[in-house]
């Protein structure tokens, strides 16, 4: 999958330096080095075309990071996150260009992976947008039997546990939202559009629908309203949604389509809303538009002055689609994400296992 915790190393990486070129890998590389992909190939390198810190993109790049490859793309050097990626047969796959001191590290985004939002979908559980207090205190056999399904999840063998990646809790901070943000406002001149939406688990159907919503006009500034997870939970139910609203602010944040984020936003669109933001126009994908909790349309107003219109995006994709295929696959992802387990913890030890001997000799040498 591709989520805020990718969007925020594109950001880190293109701080490096003046142009970002990300490698996007095959399917069959995926599939071989870190178990089935969520997405793919061509999701993948669709979504990562829309994080607004792109500038070009590399299908089919190898998984083991050669000086080749860097040398191909006039690459100065290759940029990764702090967490140690590795080839199935367990060598680094960016040992290469270590050695070549081709290679620069960024801080990884903690409180969000892969393997956990494919775990939040196996367990069915709303625990990751509710704190671990109200699911400790709570009496009810629900609630209790998703703590344990949780914990369950998260410590499936206690001597395997990963600290990179399983069940953990992303804090949001102003710092991070500003890191995302285009401090921009509207100029003169633009066209202001509306968008509104729970933008769960940030997929190709959302970047087409966006896209086509820039193209719109020549000049346009688009603002996206994020609805509170309660809001989500009360119209879609069930578990949803499956990334909470600080996640999926980042999340829209990232979109290079994307000028500003209302974080929770009211479902039903008032004539306030469309005269605090100056909105133009009020624009809605392909998506049933259900009743407020009064039952009524939440697009009334904008409707009735005219301010209204609908952009079909043309993607089937949707965050029903995701989840059919983490559920389909529920035995392969659950595999996939134990073995990772087991195989960071080993190169965390490792790893620090490297640095200790290595702190050891500095001294050792100091002293001498």
């Amino acid at each position: 999958m591709v989520h805020f915790g990718h969007a925020n190393a594109l950001r880190q990486a293109r701080q490096l330096g003046t142009k970002l070129i990300v490698g996007v890998h095959s399917d069959e590389d995926i599939s071989l080095h870190k178990g089935p992909p969520v997405f793919t190939m061509e999701e993948r390198v669709k979504i990562v075309k829309g994080i607004k810190w792109v500038d070009e993109v590399v299908e089919n790049a190898p998984y083991l990071v050669q000086i080749e490859t860097l040398d191909k793309y006039n690459c100065d050097f290759c940029a990764h996150g702090d967490d140690i990626s590795m080839m199935a047969d367990g060598i680094d796959s960016y040992q290469i260009v270590k050695d070549a001191n081709r290679y620069r590290e960024f801080k990884r985004t903690s409180g969000v992976s892969t393997t956990d939002l494919v775990g939040r979908m196996l367990l069915a559980t709303r625990s990751h947008f509710r704190t671990s207090r109200d699911l400790q205190s709570s009496t009810s056999e629900e609630d209790q039997t998703q703590r344990t399904r949780v914990d369950r999840f998260s410590r499936q063998d206690n001597t395997v546990t990963s600290p990179w990646t399983g069940v953990n809790q992303f804090l949001q901070t102003n710092n991070k939202i500003v890191q995302f943000s285009s401090p921009k406002d509207p100029s003169l001149g633009d066209k202001i559009l509306y968008v509104t939406g729970a933008f769960d688990l940030f997929h190709t159907g959302h970047l087409d629908f966006l896209e086509k919503v820039h193209a719109m006009y020549d000049s346009i500034y688009i603002i996206v309203g994020l609805h509170t997870d309660q809001e989500v939970n009360r119209y879609r139910g069930g578990n949803f949604p499956i990334m909470n609203l600080h996640e999926r602010t980042l999340s829209v944040l990232s979109c290079k389509f994307v000028s500003e984020v209302v974080i929770g936003a009211p479902y039903t669109i008032d004539k306030n809303l469309i005269s605090h933001f100056n909105v133009d126009m009020v624009v809605h994908g392909s998506t049933e538009v259900l009743p407020n909790e009064l039952g009524e349309d939440p697009y009334t107003v904008p409707k009735d002055l005219k301010k209204f219109e609908i952009k079909l995006s043309g993607s089937e994709m949707n965050t029903g689609t995701i989840i059919s295929r983490i559920i389909a696959n529920r035995q392969r992802f659950e595999d996939r994400n134990h073995a990772k387990e087991i195989k960071e913890k080993a190169a965390y030890e490792a790893e620090m296992k490297r640095r200790a001997e290595q702190t050891k000799y500095s001294i050792r040498k100091v002293i001498s």
